[in-house]
């Protein structure tokens, strides 16, 4: 590292590698430069008030090269003695010596970018170059004086891709650098003249540095295969964190934020919503990576002249005044509309000696990709503007980004335009119709969640789209295209085939059932039959979310906006059962379930149909090797592969002996280690995947057959389902309400969905409205609209569709109450809404617990439904409960529902035997807390409560009667209330009516002779545990 820096007194250091200070004129003598005039000479125009050389030659004590030389080798090597050769040797072979200073092509490339320089790419320019510092201390001394601007850590010119290729090979060059140290340490104690290569090559380290990139990189990531847009998204997705980057934790709002140079080439919508927010961010639709990892995005060229030639000045504007002497050929702005005229301005335009006629700005036709760099200097139209037949502007101002700034320009300045406005978008942002009537945190939802919307077994298109939706299914591979003009020969739901012009015969295998990463199923189905027509780009086969070669992850629905019930508050959706009942949100999710056959130090498992104390209802379904078939239909619980586990010998009863002595060895132990499906899951077995190590196959130590059972099933929608729209409107289906009941139309059609008008203003996507509209104009009219995003159709235009199609052009109509019939208050906005299931399926998240398992330490529940946990009571949740003074509600969710453990099985035993449950004792976490204190040194010692009085004969007036009842000093305090209380806790029996005052005292005496009460109210566990007398109880 090489670090240029000012001081406040104006002198110029440079650090080596982040060591001491070197005055810029000491290395400056060593690469050449051995005089002050030299050195002064090489700065005096760049020179200002303050001389910011001369303020370093006077703190640079050394004045020849020798000197300069060692005063270097000090400072990198205190301590070391400093000659001038060993000196020399060390800075030279520091700077000059290739194999350990080699700046790199992309280095070479923006010094000579920055500075002006002119440099070939061979080896020498990319070390050490004396040209590059003296550039860079001129810069400094500029940038010092005030002129000149400094660079933008942010702009994209600073910022490069890291693609996958170069990360690769860093690691690689890694593992060859081990494999390089542990060949030489070799070589020092083998026998030169006996080695072989086998011998001193190691190719170990290699491999473990791709593994460890590959498996625990954080820039290696398990691919989001939830539908094909996820696929495509996660391609196509950029990070600013990982080795060598920036964390979370420490990145600033500067990096996070939009830049100008993001233009055409980040998405400024595409980004999480999390902690990663600005720092993981999708490539733009357009942009491209350049062969040093810097972004470009396409721009149209502007051209300003023609050459000389008639046919192609005809119909163009002239941009300056053409003279023949003082009278006027052509004037500018006029417009060359006949051949004669065009050749008397060519004629004089030769006569004055120039080779092109300027004309009006106009576009050229050919496109250049342009990175962040080269941008800053051009002007740049946008892609809306106006242009003649001609391709020429129509005004002669224009809205442009000059050095990134939007400004207004005369189109002489004008270099390029954009070629679309969705170029500033990624993929899924631009899948978003009427996004230019969208807020941008909703457009950033909308972008995030159509990458978790469900593949439906059923999807269709959207009837409003925005013209990328063939694009992106065809991108993401998912969708199976005719390669050239060709026939079907043959067709079914395994394979096509395809006989195309040119002769070839393609057969295409085609995907069944497959589970993806996230569960969700791949499967596609053939859009062609036998001897149909196909034509190059055509759709053979549609796969998961794809319709006839268009992206589809959802269905186009009847929507009414209005207030229903109340069950659509808070983004609540309601939908029609039609919509269940039909089917069009059903979705197959495939689970895979393994289990590994090993050897273990008792012998084999054993895989079998004979499971031990297992009824033959529950083998039914597996074959002789205890394999479940495929096809069968699966429940909680249900063994998948039947497995046997040897036990360790163990001393048999005589029972065993005998029944081992009558069936031979069939009674010996095993363990029933079967693979069962677990809690929740169920469905039908596709496919079951055996590898056995015998036959070739790779598995861990110790492991013999591994068995992947995959099942599937289906899921309906149903009320918890997570709904959204392509806007950011996303909800749970709160009700599922019979079609008859739903609000209709006056031609009796009932709507599918009702959502919450109030969920449109304040979220400020009014783009799903007009989807609305349009959407309904789209249906009556039978047509599909693309409607790009940035460049929509106006609402004028939907008011036209909406006539044209017989709908009120207000877009609203009077529903009428599917429930009673009558009109509904107000006329409600109904139309075509695109909607689509995502992921978060509530059957995934609901879990219940009764006993379950603990954690060792705490005793507490697990949480979690993996875990099969408890809910979380936590810090706020007890404060709740306090406040309302729920105290024995709260007592009993911190110790017998939670780390009492011998509290909670009595209570269990208490449930069980219907019996009333007995006061709670300490929580386990207590222990847990006394357990770190003595830890800590801290001498903790539980008192218990002292009672040194026998259990004495008290009075109890009942019926005229004495009875002796013994005093329990723990009994809850909650009896009727006419029982007497004192102290906290001690209780005596109920006394009736007749009972008189002196009673009353001598009992009160009583207990303050013989009961000493604990104020700190400590259980005793003892007390809890011992059984009460009868003749307690009776008198209680």
């Amino acid at each position: 590292w090489l670090e240029v820096e000012t001081d406040r007194r104006g002198v110029i250091h440079c650090k080596i590698d982040r060591k001491r200070k070197i005055p810029v004129t000491q290395l400056l003598r060593v690469f050449g430069y051995d005089t002050d005039t030299k050195i002064m000479k090489l700065f005096e125009d760049v020179t200002g008030e303050k001389d910011y050389i001369l303020n370093t030659l006077e703190k640079d004590t050394e004045r020849t090269v020798e000197a300069a030389y060692q005063s270097i080798y000090r400072k990198i090597r205190p301590g070391d003695l400093a000659t001038p050769e060993n000196a020399k040797q060390m800075v030279d072979s520091m700077f000059f010596d290739f194999k350990r200073y080699d700046m790199g092509v992309i280095a070479r490339y923006k010094m000579d970018r920055r500075f002006d320089l002119k440099s070939d790419k061979s080896e020498e320019n990319r070390t050490f170059q004396v040209q590059d510092f003296v550039a860079i201390v001129r810069e400094i001394i500029k940038l010092n004086n005030g002129e000149g601007t400094p660079d933008d850590i942010d702009h994209l010119s600073n910022r490069r891709i890291r693609s996958v290729g170069e990360l690769v090979q860093n690691k690689y060059r890694v593992g060859l650098v081990r494999t390089e140290r542990i060949m030489k340490d070799r070589m020092t104690v083998m026998d030169m003249e006996t080695v072989t290569p086998m011998q001193l090559i190691n190719c170990r380290p290699i491999t473990a540095a791709m593994r460890e990139f590959y498996a625990s990189s954080q820039l290696s990531q398990f691919m989001d295969q939830t539908n094909p847009l996820a696929e495509l998204a996660h391609k196509r997705r950029l990070s600013a964190m990982g080795p060598g980057g920036l964390s979370r934790e420490r990145a600033s709002f500067d990096v996070r934020d939009v830049h100008a140079s993001h233009y055409g080439r980040i998405c400024p919508i595409a980004t999480p919503e999390g902690p990663n927010i600005g720092l993981v961010m999708h490539l733009a639709g357009f942009a491209k990576v350049n062969e040093y990892g810097f972004l470009m995005t396409p721009y149209e060229e502007v051209k300003h002249t023609v050459p000389l030639d008639a046919d192609k000045l005809l119909g163009r504007i002239i941009d300056e005044n053409i003279k023949d002497g003082r009278s006027f050929i052509a004037k500018e702005g006029d417009v060359i509309d006949t051949k004669g005229l065009a050749t008397k301005v060519i004629s004089q335009l030769k006569k004055d000696k120039k080779t092109e006629v300027p004309v009006r700005a106009y576009l050229t036709g050919k496109t250049e990709y342009v990175d962040a760099e080269r941008e800053r200097h051009l002007t740049i139209a946008q892609a809306q503007t106006e242009f003649t037949e001609m391709k020429e502007f129509t005004k002669t101002r224009s809205a442009v980004r000059k050095a990134s700034e939007p400004t207004f320009s005369h189109v002489r300045e004008v270099t390029h335009v954009d070629v679309s406005p969705k170029q500033i978008l990624s993929v899924s942002t631009a899948l978003i119709p009427f996004l230019e009537h969208d807020d941008n945190t909703r457009a950033s939802m909308g972008t995030n969640m159509q990458r978790q919307a469900v593949p439906i077994v059923s999807p269709k298109a959207p009837l409003v789209g925005t013209g990328m939706e063939g694009l992106a299914a065809r991108a993401s591979g998912h969708a199976l295209l005719a390669e050239e003009d060709g026939e079907v020969t043959y067709a079914d739901s395994q394979e096509i085939s395809v006989v195309y012009k040119s002769g070839r015969k393609e057969t295409y295998k085609l995907t069944s059932f497959v589970r993806s990463n996230q569960g969700t199923c791949f499967h596609m189905r053939p859009s062609v039959r036998k001897g149909d027509k196909v034509r190059r780009g055509d759709s053979l086969a549609d796969g998961a979310s794809v319709d006839d070669g268009e992206l589809a992850l959802g269905r186009n629905l009847l929507v009414a906006y209005m207030s229903w019930e109340g069950y659509n508050y808070e983004d609540a959706v309601i939908i029609s059962d039609k919509v269940a009942r039909e089917g069009m949100f059903d979705s197959i999710h495939i689970e895979s379930y393994v289990t590994d056959v090993r050897d273990t130090k008792l012998g084999p498992e054993t895989m079998t149909r004979d499971i031990p104390n297992v009824g033959e209802a529950k083998l039914k379904d597996l074959d002789a090797e205890g394999i479940v078939s495929v096809g069968a239909t699966v429940h909680e619980g249900d063994i998948l592969v039947g497995k046997i586990t040897p036990k360790g010998e163990t001393e048999l009863t005589p029972e065993e002996r005998l029944l081992q002595a009558i069936f031979g060895d069939t009674a010996k132990d095993v363990k029933d280690s079967s693979l069962r499906l677990p809690g929740g899951a169920g469905g039908k077995v596709v496919d079951v995947h055996i590898f056995d190590r015998t036959e070739g196959d790779e598995l861990p130590t110790g492991v013999m057959r591994q068995i992947k059972v995959f099942v599937a099933q289906t899921r309906k929608v149903q009320v918890g389902d997570k709904f959204a729209g392509r806007h950011g409107n996303k909800g749970v289906i709160s009700r599922i309400v019979p079609s008859e009941d739903m609000p209709f139309l006056a031609d009796g059609t009932p709507v599918d969905v009702i959502l919450n008008p109030l969920g449109v203003t304040s979220r400020m996507n009014i783009g799903q409205i007009l989807e609305t509209h349009l959407g309904w104009a789209c249906e009556k009219l039978g047509v599909k609209m693309a409607t790009p995003a940035l460049d929509g159709i106006t609402t004028d235009e939907i008011e036209e569709y909406l006539k044209e199609a017989g709908l009120p052009e207000s877009g609203k109509v009077q529903l009428f109450d599917g429930m009673s019939g009558e009109k509904f208050a107000h006329e409600t906005t109904v139309g075509i809404v695109y909607m689509i299931k995502l992921l978060h399926l509530v059957e995934d998240k609901i879990h219940a617990r009764s006993v379950g398992p603990y954690s060792l330490v705490t005793q507490q529940p697990l949480g979690g439904k993996a875990q099969h946990g408890g809910q979380r009571f936590g810090e706020m949740e007890v404060w709740a409960l306090e406040a309302y003074g729920a105290a024995h509600t709260l007592q009993e969710m911190l110790t017998i529902k939670s780390d009492d453990v011998i509290g909670r099985s009595k209570a269990y035993e208490a449930i069980v035997k219907g019996e009333p449950i007995r006061r709670p004792s300490i929580p386990e976490s207590f222990n847990v807390l006394v357990k770190e204190l003595q830890a800590l040194g801290l001498k903790v010692d539980l008192l218990k409560f002292k009672d040194d009085v026998e259990p004495e004969e008290r009075v109890s007036i009942e019926d005229g009667e004495i009875e002796p009842v013994e005093l329990a000093s723990r009994i809850e305090a909650e009896d009727e209330a006419d029982g007497i209380v004192t102290g906290e806790v001690e209780h005596i029996a109920e006394l009736d009516d007749t009972t008189d005052a002196e009673s009353v005292e001598e009992v009160k005496k009583g207990i303050e002779e013989g009961a000493e009460v604990d104020a700190s109210g400590a259980t005793q566990k003892e007390e809890m545990e011992e059984s009460v007398s009868e003749e307690a109880q009776e008198a209680a």
